[in-house]
């Protein structure tokens, strides 16, 4: 059943306002660790009566803010980012680089920091925009001139190295993804084409010791679609199959293992054990089917296992409620974790899908202990709705587990939005800490813990 409605409703309906405020009220104590800003961004259109069809990956982009140092909750902010086209409508000048290489596009998928600065990312090969401390928007930037092209909505920082790691796609008639390195220091160090012409839609990335891992899977670029009408050009391509690719670190051939016919948005991790590489992702059965909002199956956390010696893959189911957004402790990016954490996707599903998909009362968190195959699950009550969570080590981490999940979670009793701060090993006690924000935040995409330098 299409989805032909207007999808900034409910959890994703907009805020109207820019709002900054001191001095939050807290609940319980912020660890003295956690110095730094916890950001999360999103879609948050400023004119539902554009003729265009509204789509939920395609909305004005808002981030919202909260500084902690030092046991308090200095700061909230929310700000839209000035693309050419929001400055315009706010009476302000452009800001550098605002009118970038395919169109003036709102950043609102992601925020993260990097090289002691902060970006905010989106799809399909477009330039990250370059906020400020307080998220005010600088303009966009292509690292110092050294980005040949766009870049991505889902980098992957090695923790070993530094340098974050992404996989990019085009838009319609680019034949190719791409495979760009950003050194620590903020500079493009690699940058290899990977011949792609059936055009795939890419939205994450895995990392191993060895490999960079890609996805080629059943979800293309429509290179038909009247982006008035379907802003996010993208079709459901079962006859495309499904592959996944390894790319040696250092080299430019992909090595390609089939799947079944699938998308994927989320890595939670991937590791290398022997012959063997593992990646743990949230899998859709199909997605966008029809036109980029028609329902998507559920989506349930599986295993996959790439066969270096056989050239075959394992596919596993490891969960199968629905969930997204799954994170890892960043210690263990790109080596065996025990742990991993998601987030419910209710709102997510009935923001895409059909009145009838998969839902789960009241909105929660999964604590996933893959190890030990089993699972703990956080509810937060009817009303309440979350969403990605960011894993944050303590300063003297003794395990994999030990630190924080710091996430949003909306109170429909204050019809406000709290920061909610968690202990991951003690996954279902009392919070650490809430902070209480003067506002409603709505449902969004991905957000970072990005500590204070120093």
């Amino acid at each position: 059943m299409p989805v032909t409605g207007n999808p900034f409703t409910g959890a994703y309906a907009p805020v109207r306002d820019e709002v900054t405020a001191y001095d939050l009220p807290v609940t319980g104590t912020i660890p003295d660790d956690l110095n730094g800003r916890y950001l999360r961004n999103g879609p948050n259109p400023m004119d539902l009566g554009s003729p265009r069809r509204p789509h939920l990956f395609a909305g004005t982009a808002m981030v919202h803010g909260v500084r902690l140092r030092g046991g308090r909750a200095k700061w909230y902010r929310n700000r839209w980012i000035r693309s050419a086209a929001v400055a315009d409508a706010l009476g302000e000048r452009p800001r550098p680089g605002a009118a970038v290489r395919i169109a003036d596009v709102g950043p609102n998928t992601h925020v993260i920091g990097h090289a002691d600065r902060t970006f905010a990312l989106v799809e399909g090969g477009f330039r990250p925009y370059e906020l400020s401390y307080e998220i005010e928007t600088a303009g966009a930037t292509d690292f110092g001139g050294t980005l040949p092209d766009g870049f991505a909505a889902h980098p992957k920082l090695d923790p070993a190295t530094g340098e974050l790691h992404a996989i990019t796609w085009q838009r319609a008639g680019c034949d190719r993804l791409g495979h760009v390195v950003i050194s620590p220091y903020g500079r493009v160090v690699r940058a290899v084409d990977i011949p792609a012409p059936h055009m795939p839609v890419v939205h994450d990335t895995a990392l191993t010791p060895n490999y960079v891992v890609v996805y080629d899977l059943s979800v293309t670029v429509d290179p038909v679609a009247d982006v008035a009408r379907k802003p996010f050009p993208v079709m459901w391509n079962e006859a495309r199959g499904a592959r996944v690719g390894l790319l040696p670190r250092n080299g430019i051939e992909v090595r390609w293992f089939d799947i079944e016919p699938c998308f994927v948005f989320h890595t939670l991790n991937a590791y290398e054990d022997g012959d063997r590489v593992v990646i743990d992702v949230v899998r859709y059965p199909r997605m966008f089917i029809g036109g980029a909002l028609n329902g998507p199956s559920a989506p349930t956390l599986e295993r996959w296992e790439l066969d270096t010696v056989t050239g075959k893959a394992t596919e596993t189911r490891l969960d199968d409620r629905p969930q997204e957004f799954p994170a890892v402790n960043p210690a263990v990016v790109g080596r065996a974790h025990r742990y991993g954490y998601s987030a419910v996707a209710s709102a997510l599903l009935h923001s895409l899908g059909p009145a009838d998909a998969p839902s789960v009362s009241g909105d929660a968190l999964i604590k996933h202990d893959v190890r030990e195959q089993s699972a703990e699950v956080r509810l937060f009550g009817d009303g309440h709705y979350t969403g990605e969570a960011s894993f944050v080590p303590t300063s003297d981490a003794h395990a994999e587990d030990d630190g924080y999940l710091v996430v949003l979670v909306f109170d429909p009793d204050r019809a406000a939005t709290d920061l909610v701060i968690l202990s991951a090993e003690d996954f279902t006690g009392p919070p650490v800490a809430t902070v209480r924000l003067p506002v409603r935040v709505p449902a969004g995409f991905h957000g970072s813990w990005i500590p204070d330098p120093g």
